[in-house]
């Protein structure tokens, strides 16, 4: 069946900030005789998730980056500001009818108000009957295609993942990137116009401001993202890096003081780097297989389908969307409300130094090691039975690369509330990680430099008659002791 040709089409840029291998892209460049595209900023909507000023710098200069690289192939990048989605649908319902849009293309995104907000867009723009064109390009497949026997989407990750690779015959080829769109032709650039008054408080503007809302955008500006170069190019960059050291992956991949890791997650995240580059990269470094091969490909890979997994289960299972457990009996988990235990997590000074230097990391740097993420969830929701949802919360704020789906589904497991959970009864043991992990002491060091002279013995769990004199808290809790409340907490539930 031969495909529709339309005149003139737009491309609704969200969190897929790239040209390579951009599905919406590269439909619209091939059945469009005119393209253009558009970006909405909804700060307000971003504030109610939690999005913080480090996602929001990422995006936003990343969109920067994208809307030169699209002006080089003459494709216009406009962008509007609104404060919420529900004012996106009536805004797109005016851009596409001054534009003289025949067609409407974007990537899916899953989490449950995206979904609810690309629905309203449709049913807006079903009245004029003009297409809106939703592809799967944040996934590898579409939620839902992944299904036990008896329909149902799988709750726990291993047998998703034999499911996965099964189905695609232990192979990447099925997950070959998509080429970048060609250059359009002067005359169908200038078809378009500078900019577009809408209706309301703001204008349709081509170029991208450097304050969108309350967020400070311009390059530099944001103490957390400085050491990230941003956009397409450093995604590519990033990942070139990452294959050069993949094979080790699954050697070093747990220790925090090596970079040994792939750092990708911020441009996943904002859609610099696509799911589909970085699957090429580890199946080609893997004989073009999922499974079998490097060890260290097949480490990673397996990481990639972790993301694929969690993406899938905010569709599947959407009260997760909600603010809500996946296991709905652990909405009954007696949560400490000592405030100054959470405080003292978020800032870093609990007193045991593998959780301090982690989140002293995460603070500093808006990035942190996902060894040390499961280490400071463990701590935060079983030695201080603090409710995941304040350190899934703060994460969001704080983390450079924070993504819902992955995010949420991280927490849960670590709470033991969520699919594929940790036991109740496996409690990280902060000080024989950080021994195992960080035996030198090198990352503590980096990060809580009050503890710079001990011996590589003493800096895991410091002697108790020290603190005062290194000026560095006594520990908040007794991990042994509380490891067996948070147990007796979690064992006296109804099931």
């Amino acid at each position: 069946m031969a495909e529709t040709v339309y005149q003139r089409g737009l491309v609704w840029f969200r969190n897929d900030l790239r040209m390579a291998d951009n599905t919406a892209l590269y439909r619209a460049a091939k059945s469009c005789e005119c393209v253009a595209g558009i970006f909405i900023a909804c700060p307000e909507t971003w504030r109610e998730h939690n999005d913080g000023d480090h996602v929001v710098a990422m995006r936003l200069r990343s969109l920067m980056q994208l809307q030169r690289a699209l002006e080089k192939k003459h494709i216009p990048l406009y962008f509007l500001e609104v404060a919420t989605f529900s004012e996106v649908p009536a805004a797109l319902d005016q851009i596409t009818q001054k534009l003289k849009i025949d067609a409407l293309f974007a990537n899916a995104e899953y989490p449950l108000n995206e979904l609810r907000r690309d629905q309203a867009v449709r049913a807006q723009l079903k009245k004029r009957r003009l297409p809106l064109e939703l592809s799967t390009d944040r996934t590898l497949v579409p939620p839902g295609s992944i299904t036990t026997g008896d329909g149902a989407g799988y709750k726990v990750f291993t047998p998703f993942k034999r499911a996965f690779i099964a189905a695609h015959d232990n192979s990447g080829e099925a997950f070959a990137p998509l080429p970048a769109p060609r250059s359009r032709s002067d005359d169908h650039a200038g078809q378009w116009p500078e900019w577009i008054a809408v209706e309301g408080d703001s204008n349709l503007v081509r170029r991208v401001p450097d304050t969108v809302g309350d967020y400070a955008v311009a390059p530099g500006g944001n103490q957390r993202v400085r050491d990230w170069s941003t956009g397409e190019a450093a995604g590519a960059r990033a990942l070139k890096a990452f294959a050069e050291i993949i094979d080790d992956y699954h050697r070093w991949r747990d220790f925090p003081a090596r970079e040994n890791t792939s750092r990708l997650s911020p441009y996943l995240n904002c859609g610099a780097v696509s799911i589909r580059q970085c699957v090429q990269m580890a199946t080609q470094a893997n004989g073009g297989r999922w499974a079998g091969g490097s060890e260290g490909a097949t480490t990673w890979l397996s990481e990639l389908l972790w993301r694929e997994f969690y993406q899938h289960l905010v569709v599947n299972y959407p009260r997760v969307c909600r603010n809500k457990p996946f296991k709905p009996e652990t909405e009954a988990v007696p949560w400490s409300d000592r405030e100054q235990d959470f405080a003292a997590w978020c800032e870093g000074k609990t007193g045991v130094p593998i959780v301090d230097a982690a989140m002293r990391q995460l603070n500093e740097t808006g990035w942190m090691h996902n060894r040390l993420r499961m280490i400071v969830a463990s701590f935060l929701t079983k030695n201080l039975l603090t409710d995941w949802r304040k350190g899934e919360r703060y994460f969001m704020q704080t983390l450079v690369d924070a993504d819902f789906a992955a995010n949420n589904g991280g927490w849960q497991w670590a709470a033991s509330t969520g699919t594929d959970a940790a036991p109740y009864f496996r409690v990280f043991n902060p000080y024989s990680q950080s021994k195992r992990y960080d035996p030198d002491g090198r990352f503590i060091r980096t990060y809580i430099p009050e503890l710079a002279e001990l011996g590589h013995r003493d800096i895991h769990c410091p002697p108790r008659d020290i603190f005062a004199d290194h000026g560095y808290p006594a520990p908040i809790c007794d991990v042994t002791e509380s490891r067996k409340t948070a147990i007796e907490a979690f064992a006296n539930l109804k099931k």
